[in-house]
C-alpha cells in the first residue's frame, strides 16, 4: 500500500510518542501548518510544544517537543489513547480529518495557535539582529576595501551599498512580521514571557482537551 504524505508523517510521529520522551519533527519542505497539525497530535498523546531550532546553511526548521509529566497532560494523553488507540494510516487521530493532516473545525483553532507561535519563534531563531547588523556593516566595508584594493569600483561599489541594504531591509521584514504574530498570540490570550535566554516568547492558554 503507498502511503500518503500525510500518512508518513503521521506514522513517523506515532513512533516517536511510542518510544521518545523528547520528538523533533523535521520535515524540510513542510508548511508551518503541518508542522502545527503534527504538534497538535503530539499533544493530545501527553506531549507539549517547546521551541524551534534553524539547523544548517538552509535553516532547516526542528520543532522540538517534550513529554508533558503535568497531571492535566497525563490526563489527557490517556484520554486519546482510549478515544484513538490505533492511530496509523488508515485510521483516525486525534483533531483531523481521516488520511490527512487538514484539522476539524473543532480543533482548528488549537492548531492555528500552535502554528502561530512556532511561526513566531521560527522567525525569532531567523532575526539574529545583532548577527544581522554586524553582517549588513561588515560586508559594506569588505567590498569597499575590495575595490580600493582591486580598483574594480564599478562592480564592488554597489555591492557596498547593496548589502547592508538587503540585509537590514530583510530584518525589517522579519520584525514588522513578528510583531504581527505577536498580536495574533496575544489576542488568543497567550501570556508574553521572556526565557532563560533572555528571548520573548509566549506561552499558551491550557492545550485542548479530547
Amino acid at each position: 500500500m503507498t502511503l500518503s504524505l500525510a500518512d508518513r508523517h503521521i506514522s513517523a510521529l506515532m513512533r516517536q510518542i511510542a518510544t521518545q520522551d523528547m520528538i523533533e519533527l523535521v520535515h524540510p519542505f513542510s508548511e508551518w501548518r503541518t508542522f502545527g497539525a503534527l504538534a497538535y497530535i503530539a499533544e493530545c498523546y501527553g506531549f507539549r510544544y517547546v521551541d524551534v531550532r534553524l539547523v544548517g546553511k538552509h535553516k532547516i526548521a526542528h520543532i522540538c517537543l517534550v513529554r508533558d509529566t503535568s497531571p492535566q497532560a497525563q490526563q489527557r494523553a490517556a484520554a486519546n489513547t482510549a478515544a484513538f488507540p490505533d492511530p496509523g494510516p488508515g485510521r483516525a487521530v486525534p483533531g483531523m480529518y481521516l488520511g490527512s493532516l487538514t484539522p476539524v473545525a473543532q480543533a482548528q483553532a488549537d492548531v492555528d495557535l500552535i502554528t502561530t507561535c512556532i511561526r513566531y519563534d521560527a522567525a525569532g531563531a531567523a532575526a539574529n539582529r545583532k548577527q544581522l547588523r554586524t553582517m549588513a556593516w561588515a560586508g559594506a566595508v569588505l567590498f569597499l576595501l575590495l575595490s580600493v584594493l582591486t580598483g574594480k569600483y564599478a562592480v564592488l561599489l554597489p555591492l557596498a551599498v547593496l548589502t547592508p541594504v538587503f540585509l537590514l531591509g530583510a530584518l525589517r521584514v522579519n520584525t514588522t512580521r513578528r510583531a504581527k504574530l505577536a498580536q495574533q498570540l496575544l489576542a488568543a490570550g497567550c501570556t508574553p514571557v521572556r526565557d532563560e535566554a533572555g528571548r520573548e516568547r509566549f506561552v499558551r492558554p491550557v492545550p485542548h482537551a479530547v
